[in-house]
């Protein structure tokens, strides 16, 4: 059988089988049906109800290519060329990635994965990586999922869950933007912390500091009046314990 098929193959065969001389096998061969089935759309027992569609006036098939199968029982019947010729249209995928439902119980071990691994990438990023939701991806990260403690990290590329250009191109992405992100940010601060500072800055800082130790070590008159007597009184009772020894 050929690929190509015309459009409502059914009501396709219903029109043959009512307006043609076709064979059942060259009807069945070329709207992809099989023979006991034509014989059936004849006999009234299939297709009951659907109305015939001319595959003539849709442009499917030619008055020439149907009377060359009539006279030759072997002939194949072959679609039509269309005249128009349709530009293709662009492969976008939006949205998250769908993952087949015997895959779905690993996208959270990628998930962890992932984040353990890839911590610079966006919950966006993730969700476009394996197809999952922000709110799981928010559980896994703060361990209130409700398997967390069953979660095994592995890498998504082995789970088939995503390809390997898929991974590095999201992971490329993101670093362009960590790196971005530091320069607009933190380049300048971190620059300035790793140079020594102006001696101007510095010699500024000793003299305000300066006056202030010396003022802190000055003695009131108080307290050398209290530390004379002190001595004084240290002076006089040295004596009176060595008469008392004696």
């Amino acid at each position: 059988m050929s690929d190509r098929r015309p459009l409502m193959p059914k009501a396709t065969a219903v029109w043959l089988v009512e307006n043609t001389a076709l064979s059942f096998d060259q009807i069945a061969e070329f709207c992809g049906l099989h023979p006991l089935e034509v014989k059936g759309i004849a006999d009234g027992e299939v297709a009951q109800g659907i109305k015939g569609m001319d595959p003539v006036t849709t442009g499917q098939l030619t008055r020439e290519e149907i009377a060359r199968g009539e006279k030759n029982l072997a002939h194949k019947l072959q679609l039509a060329v269309s005249k128009v010729e349709l530009p293709p249209m662009p492969q976008t995928r939006k949205g998250p990635r769908y993952t087949p439902v015997s895959r779905r119980h690993d996208r959270p071990n990628a998930v962890l994965w992932l984040l353990r691994n890839h911590p610079e990438l966006k919950d966006s990023q993730i969700m476009r990586l394996v197809g999952t939701t922000k709110p799981t991806i928010a559980q896994i990260r703060d361990r209130t999922h409700w398997n967390s403690a069953q979660l095994t990290p592995q890498d998504p590329v082995t789970l088939g869950l995503c390809s390997q250009i898929d991974l590095d191109a999201e992971v490329k992405k993101a670093a362009r933007r960590t790196e971005r992100d530091r320069k607009e940010t933190g380049g300048e601060e971190l620059e300035r912390a790793g140079t020594l500072l102006p001696a101007a800055e510095t010699t500024a800082r000793a003299e305000i500091l300066a006056p202030k130790a010396a003022e802190e070590s000055e003695e009131t008159p108080e307290q050398e009046q209290a530390r004379v007597f002190a001595k004084l009184k240290e002076m006089s009772s040295a004596p009176k314990d060595e008469s008392e020894d004696e």
